[in-house]
């Protein structure tokens, strides 16, 4: 099994005025590996239970991309219905984790998104983003199909741009079409002109009352209930794909180019 599987980091802190700030990173354009996965899917859950938590910030470490999706490497490691059932419900759960987490949750893209990113990118609540923010639902170009992910980006932007991306999958949509079509509630020029934004809305929600964040974060959601189920479900279906020749193909040629 590949080094990369074994990468990557989750780490948050949490400032004096009640401020979560959760970043992951990995070496290969911030991929997730399942491990990575889990790990952010239990801090976005122990943030979100945390009572000196009022608000939680999600981002991803360097100035690229804001996240690659799943790791390419994991994928083409997978040989059995069991295992591949076990990668793509990670996405599911960071995916529920944000969904369940009683805090609203303020996004925060530097860079490209790519598949599980984008699915990333469609559960916070709030997502701040800069001009080099373009995504990518790439899931069929290698194979498989955004299955996991596609009821959170259908819930932010509609079916018909959601089965936009999934199928020109090979077509980087730009941060301004993602604006548009409500991924994104903002899209500045630079990093610093993001952050400043974050910064101001992050502390406004930290001294706003938590119950009616709370209650409104459940009523944003409301319809979402059975997706504790659905998403596993959905990840059955990714985790068949990827065992077959033709994904497996697929992957190898893609990590090529």
């Amino acid at each position: 099994m590949s080094e990369a599987i074994n990468q990557g980091f989750v780490e948050y802190k949490i400032d004096e005025k009640g401020i979560g700030t959760i970043e992951f990173g990995h070496p290969m354009s911030n991929s997730l590996p399942g491990k990575i996965l889990q790990k952010l899917a239990d801090t976005i859950t122990e943030l979100g239970n945390n009572s000196e938590v009022k608000v939680i910030v999600l981002k991803s470490s360097g100035e690229k991309a804001f996240c690659a999706g799943a790791s390419f490497d994991e994928l083409i490691s997978i040989k059995d219905l069991e295992t591949g059932l076990a990668f793509f419900s990670g996405f599911a759960k960071v995916i529920n984790a944000c969904r369940k987490a009683p805090k609203f949750i303020i996004g925060r893209l530097q860079g490209k998104a790519v598949g599980g990113g984008v699915g990333v990118a469609s559960s916070v609540d709030y997502c701040l983003a800069t001009i080099k923010a373009d995504v990518k639902l790439s899931e069929l170009a290698v194979g498989i199909g955004p299955f996991v992910v596609g009821p959170a980006v259908e819930r932010k932007i509609g079916l018909s741009a959601m089965s936009e991306l999934a199928i020109n999958a090979t077509e980087w949509r730009s941060a301004d079409w993602a604006k548009r079509k409500g991924l994104y509630t903002d899209v500045f020029e630079t990093e610093e002109e993001m952050d400043a934004e974050i910064k101001r809305l992050a502390e406004r929600l930290a001294a706003s009352n938590p119950e009616a964040m709370s209650m409104l974060k459940t009523v944003f959601w409301q319809g979402t209930e059975h997706w504790d189920e659905l998403l596993v479900e959905r990840a059955g279906m990714s985790g068949k794909l990827v065992l077959s020749d033709f994904t497996v193909n697929a992957i190898n040629a893609f990590k090529k180019n």
